[in-house]
């Protein structure tokens, strides 16, 4: 993740998150109740590509959860893609500019996630990005698991099955979104930068840790967080799922 000059400084990323937390607002006045925080774009390719210094951040919320293993109707979707996520676990409130150690004492756990989007805008605008919260449509979180709290990975290894066939399988679950407790640093900060803060409690989604996987109706996705057990989302293209 590159430092220097603070992610909000980006005019494109100011007004872009001014917008989505207004949207967040909105939706938090009208009832429906956070979940938490999702990171995107984290990877160095793509942050060269949208000329960005850290990973864009959109917001979660309850409504948004699946079961593992619902059955999802993409009828209507431009671009539905799965991604196979770390979920980070607060345990305690986290404010700008903490330390290292603040962060790991703050990381209750651990668990497999897997994010679904429509990718639904070209993704070069960053501004129409973070207006659209990431294209985020709906989330699948599998246990938190507190022998992973202060964020260590270390045992971890990640597979990922489309209809049955390995496609990935990794223990370098960083390599696409950076180190984790960067991450949750990132996070505090911008929000702080916002007016908004992270929260014990709360869900980081850390980002993909493979490319997006692209899917169709009669798909499943399944990700194996080892030695968690496996989540998975069946995707069709009945209206009624």
């Amino acid at each position: 993740m590159t430092t220097g000059t603070a992610a909000w400084d980006d005019p494109r990323i100011f007004r872009g998150m001014t917008a989505q937390l207004k949207l967040r607002r909105e939706l938090l006045a009208a009832g429906h109740e956070p979940l938490g925080w999702k990171l995107a774009f984290g990877a160095s390719v793509a942050m060269e590509r949208l000329h960005i210094t850290a990973p864009l951040v959109g917001f979660l919320m309850r409504s948004a959860l699946l079961a593992s293993n619902a059955k999802l109707s993409v009828a209507g979707w431009q671009k539905p893609a799965a991604e196979p996520e770390i979920a980070v676990y607060l345990g305690k409130d986290l404010s700008a500019n903490s330390s290292r150690a603040a962060i790991i004492a703050a990381i209750a756990g651990l668990g497999p996630a897997i994010e679904i989007a429509d990718v639904d805008h070209p993704s070069d605008d960053v501004e129409g990005t973070l207006v659209r919260d990431i294209y985020q449509r709906h989330i699948i979180l599998g246990a938190n698991n507190a022998s992973y709290a202060g964020g260590q990975l270390h045992g971890l290894s990640a597979r990922v099955l489309r209809n049955e066939t390995e496609i990935a399988n990794t223990s370098d679950l960083q390599a696409l979104t950076g180190e984790l407790i960067d991450i949750v640093l990132h996070t505090a900060n911008l929000l702080a930068a916002f007016g908004e803060s992270l929260q014990a409690g709360q869900v980081i989604i850390a980002g993909s840790i493979t490319p997006p996987l692209w899917v169709e109706p009669g798909e499943e996705i399944v990700f194996h967080l080892s030695p968690f057990d496996p989540i998975s989302i069946r995707f069709s293209e009945n209206p009624s799922r």
